[in-house]
């Protein structure tokens, strides 16, 4: 229990007041960072006053939370920005469930599900319990302090209270005369003055009111990392959290249907895609539609296939050696075909990205295909070496890697710069959609545009999309707490670069530009 409980209150308060000042009005950018920062330190320092330190495995989450953290606000595209914030929020999460144990990197699934739901129950009740229960004396001594207790919390709470009363009238009737004294500091108190008018009196009960409800949420969580975050009891561990119930006849039959599948559908694959443009077009199909077909289904099927081999790998009895081994084999087998299905997947995005360009979805693919891979062979190796429980760390790990992988990547720079290049090897180059990424693509359009080899339609286009980013109407918040890097880089980049003889056409929509070479381009499309 903790001894301090004004002391709690009154941070609980502070942080739901700073959150208030931070985002109400405003919209998110480096305030995020700023409150995650303001909300770790304040967790740390108020539970280590009280004696409760975080563990040091804990406290190795602190590098990653803040990563992703700070790139909320440096980055702007938008699948980014969630994975931003929901990864912080991820990670701030299991780092207060596992605050004073920090046993996280020994969770099996079944701990990260579990203590979710006791994190959630102690952010609904904990608060409320803590606010109605009293300090438990130490044996002996009830009696002896808890009057004096008492009565040193009234010395210090009433003479504030009696204070308060006291100066309000006085400073009343001096902030009057000195009004009358000078006309700029009547301003300034008239505006004071104003901030409490009685037509925004919903609004300051509506931001009391989450002020109180945020403190009170972010006490539950405080009470529960000072008081459930032991880890004292792992699942699984001693005992299988999922009994091993499927006998190993019906789980071979299982997986060996699925293996001799998918071997079936791998050799199609060498001797139709695999073997060039001719056998493909002989079926029917154009190399595009091919490739376009596939990509999206067979990253579907190496995710199922993974989570097939994981629930099995969980649930099959394997009792004798041979067994062991025959689930084994069965397992590299899947996860070899597995591989052999990725590689076509990543082979057909390519030949896609090859034919139409870059996109979006079709980079998060890219990197997508990467990690499962990588994931897919770590939980074969676990199988083998019969570590199935670390599992959820690999996955966690992956999780974090691709996340941070994305991020790191720029998505929207990455894109603009490849089918830059694209347009420069001779392929077409869609403007529209150079326009309508997200300012991350801005400085390297800049440098693109600024570059002396580039010349022709292809400069001419990309002229044509900065000429869009400079014509589009600013709604950013100008305000410090909205700041946000990407959008600081772009427009300091925008503002450096000239663009003679571009004209917009706002009376069209979508909005269109005409360059000058009396090309016209759409300011927006979308491309999946």
């Amino acid at each position: 229990m903790l001894k301090h409980t004004n002391r709690f209150w009154i941070a609980v308060l502070l942080l739901g007041w700073a959150f208030d000042f931070l985002f109400w009005g405003h919209t998110p950018g480096v305030n995020f960072a700023i409150f995650v920062i303001a909300a770790l330190t304040a967790g740390i320092l108020l539970l280590s006053s009280e004696g409760f330190r975080p563990a040091a495995w804990t406290l190795a989450l602190l590098a990653p939370i803040l990563f992703f953290a700070v790139m909320f606000f440096s980055r702007a595209e938008p699948f980014s920005v969630f994975l931003s914030v929901v990864m912080t929020l991820l990670l701030m999460a299991i780092f207060s469930v596992t605050y004073l144990g920090g046993r996280w990197i020994f969770y099996a699934l079944a701990d990260y599900v579990v203590r979710a739901f006791q994190l959630i129950g102690s952010v609904i009740i904990a608060g409320a319990a803590f606010a109605f229960s009293k300090p438990s004396p130490q044996p002996g001594t009830e009696a002896a302090t808890e009057e004096p207790e008492k009565k040193s919390a009234s010395r210090h709470v009433w003479p504030v209270v009696r204070g308060i009363l006291i100066a309000i009238p006085i400073i009343a009737i001096f902030a009057a005369l000195l009004s009358s004294a000078d006309m700029v500091f009547a301003q300034r108190v008239n505006a004071f003055v104003e901030l409490f008018s009685l037509e925004k009196l919903p609004e300051y009960i509506l931001r009391g009111v989450y002020i109180i409800i945020l403190a009170y949420l972010l006490a539950g969580v405080l009470l529960h990392a000072s008081q459930k975050s032991r880890d004292e009891k792992l699942y699984g561990l001693e005992k299988p959290f999922v009994p091993q119930f499927l006998g190993f006849t019906e789980a071979a039959i299982v997986l060996g249907s699925v293996v001799a599948l998918f071997a079936f559908f791998v050799v199609i694959q060498f001797q139709y895609f695999f073997g060039g443009q001719v056998n493909i077009t002989v079926e029917g199909y154009t190399y595009a539609e091919y490739a376009r077909r596939g990509f999206g289904e067979l990253v579907v099927v190496a995710f199922f296939s993974l989570l097939l081999f994981q629930g099995l790998s969980t649930v099959v009895k394997r009792e004798t050696p041979i067994q062991k081994k025959v689930f084994a084999a069965l397992g590299v087998g899947l996860v070899a075909l597995v591989f052999v299905m990725l590689l076509s997947a990543y082979y057909r995005l390519t030949l896609y990205e090859d034919a139409y360009g870059f996109s979006r979805l079709r980079t998060y693919t890219h990197v997508f295909i990467i990690w499962l891979a990588l994931l897919l062979l770590t939980v074969v190796v676990l199988d083998l070496l019969q570590r199935q429980r670390t599992f959820a760390l690999a996955a966690m790990l992956a999780l974090i890697g691709f996340s941070a992988s994305l991020i790191l990547l720029n998505v929207d720079a990455f894109i603009a710069n490849h089918n830059v290049q694209r347009a420069v090897d001779g392929q077409e180059l869609d403007v529209a959609y150079l326009a309508s990424l997200s300012s991350d693509a801005v400085p390297t359009l800049v440098d693109w545009y600024n570059d002396p080899s580039l010349g022709g339609t292809t400069r001419d286009g990309v002229g044509a999309a900065l000429a869009c980013y400079k014509a589009e109407p600013s709604q950013r918040d100008s305000n410090w707490r909205s700041f946000n890097l990407s959008i600081w880089r772009s427009d300091q980049a925008l503002a450096a670069v000239d663009l003679p003889g571009y004209k917009i056409d706002n009376d069209a929509w979508p909005v269109k530009v005409i360059t000058p070479l009396k090309q016209e381009y759409d300011c927006y499309t979308y491309v999946d």
